[in-house]
């Protein structure tokens, strides 16, 4: 099996932006738009939804953008991605002011971030 994209909300293409390629460093495909009668019958929601791809070789994020960003205040679904060096990603992470949390678990610490409107990150170093 293999996991072919995650499909996520963002409140603002802006947000997107400075998460997913200024921060994961992703490549930004053009914004397409899923038409209402689409969205309505995938999500309920009677709206043209825009949406923006971020995505590499290895990964790719299907970001929708929407103001019913979350409904939920402290989100329990959550993606781990892996960084090659866990200090410098937490350091850019801070400098974007990414809030970081670093969990004591047993002899390790697990680290999680969030992106601007919420979605959850466990991050952890190859």
């Amino acid at each position: 099996m293999l996991l072919k994209h995650a499909g996520l909300t963002c409140s603002t293409e802006e947000n997107a932006d400075k998460f997913y390629r200024d921060l994961l460093g992703l490549n930004k495909s053009a914004p397409k738009t899923l038409p209402a009668d689409l969205s309505k019958a995938i999500f309920n929601l009677e709206a043209d939804l825009p949406i923006v791809n971020y995505l590499d070789e290895n990964i790719h994020f299907e970001v929708f953008i929407t103001n019913r960003v979350g409904s939920h205040s402290e989100p329990i679904a959550h993606l781990c991605l892996e960084v090659d060096d866990l200090s410098d990603f937490i350091d850019k992470c801070r400098s974007m002011s990414v809030d970081v949390a670093r969990i004591p678990k047993g002899d390790k610490t697990l680290t999680f971030i969030k992106d601007f409107d919420g979605n959850l990150f466990e991050i952890t170093q190859s």
